[in-house]
């Protein structure tokens, strides 16, 4: 199942600086480890902002929720899930 994701973090400003490095470390670990996996299909910042727009391939919703919910930087993001299907005009064979 394909998902279109936009998350924006917004870090607290009373964020130690040092925590919020470890943090944002952390959380590009996992974000790797999850496109190596074939999980996190693709990640594009946004210009300008402390944000991203992914594409998550994943068996259910149960198991987006929980990789989302797993993210170092989720307590700070806000979170938009949009279901995605393949459209009848596509001429990509591989992305359904």
């Amino acid at each position: 199942m394909l998902f279109h994701v936009r998350m924006t973090v917004d870090l607290p400003a009373s964020m130690p600086p040092e925590q919020a490095v470890t943090l944002k470390q952390t959380e590009k670990d996992f974000a790797q480890r999850l496109q190596r996996e074939g999980k996190w299909r693709h990640l594009w910042r946004i210009a300008g902002q402390y944000a991203n727009v992914s594409i998550f391939d994943v068996d259910s919703i149960d198991e987006l929720h929980t990789l989302l919910t797993t993210l170092p930087l989720f307590p700070y993001m806000h979170i938009d899930v949009t279901p995605l299907c393949r459209h009848p005009s596509s001429v990509r064979d591989g992305d359904f």
